[in-house]
């Protein structure tokens, strides 16, 4: 028997990336996953392929910036697989902008889709999950949700953003039998990763990336998936409202000059 055998989990941003990665894991535990996401030919490929690997997968086009699209969504997946067990929130955007000329049409776009989304997601599954006698969330955070980096202000906003979200629902929900916790992702090889690069500029952006990781790599996104999967798994039957940085070591180093000791 697999570790999720009879669960039910709803991925959102499930179309491409740490996303589908994570449909794959869930379903390869053994949990009917719910893809979530805008691109519907995208998210239809991406179902069939956990198909086609013998796992039960559906998609279900959604906006999760739009209440009634979440709520559709958690619907469907009641219709078709009796409730809800788990929800990683992984839907998120990303806007490259200095402060000064980013818009209130940016900023509601993305706080919608990456803060917003996350509240709406999890509110809307909790009555659900607690039918089920409890369940798991897992949202998606980021290095920058700590730290920030420059003409990336209202991402960083956001992602820190749902460190305190993860708290909180971590801390309202305990008594439902629900836990929330959240997964900070480093450098991962997704599209967002090397957005705005052509082909050729990809190269010396992973060199620049691995030089400051530790581990001189970037994550590949099944890696990021496998903690959201832990964190919901019974091995993690007692962690709530923490926060677990996936980064290869690169936020355990202060990046200035190496100090070096005396001889």
């Amino acid at each position: 028997m697999s570790t999720l055998d009879g669960r039910v989990a709803i991925v959102t941003g499930a179309t491409r990336g740490i996303g589908l990665a994570t449909a794959r894991v869930f379903a390869a535990a053994g949990a009917a996953v719910v893809l979530a996401g805008r691109n519907e030919e995208l998210g239809e490929e991406a179902a069939a392929s956990i198909q086609a690997d013998g796992a039960t997968a559906l998609f279900v086009r959604t906006d999760v910036a739009k209440a009634d699209d979440v709520a559709s969504m958690v619907a469907r997946a009641i219709a078709a697989y009796g409730g809800v067990d788990y929800l990683v929130n992984n839907a998120g955007v990303e806007i490259g902008k200095p402060l000064l000329e980013t818009t209130e049409a940016d900023w509601d776009w993305l706080h919608g889709i990456n803060l917003k989304g996350h509240f709406l997601c999890a509110v809307t599954v909790v009555p659900e999950m607690v039918k089920r006698g409890g369940g798991a969330i897992v949202n998606t955070s980021s290095v920058l949700g700590l730290m920030s980096m420059r003409n990336c202000g209202a991402y960083c906003a956001s992602k820190a953003g749902i460190l305190g979200l993860t708290r909180s629902m971590a801390l309202e929900w305990a008594e439902l039998g629900i836990r929330v916790n959240c997964v900070l992702p480093g450098s991962t090889d997704t599209d967002m990763m090397w957005f705005g690069l052509d082909k050729a500029q990809i190269p010396s952006r992973r060199a620049a990336e691995e030089a400051i990781v530790p581990l001189a790599r970037v994550a590949e996104p099944r890696e990021v998936a496998e903690a959201s999967l832990w964190l919901c798994s019974p091995q993690a039957s007692f962690v709530t409202g923490t926060s677990l940085l996936v980064d290869g070591g690169a936020l355990s180093e202060y990046p200035g000059p190496r100090w070096s000791p005396a001889v």
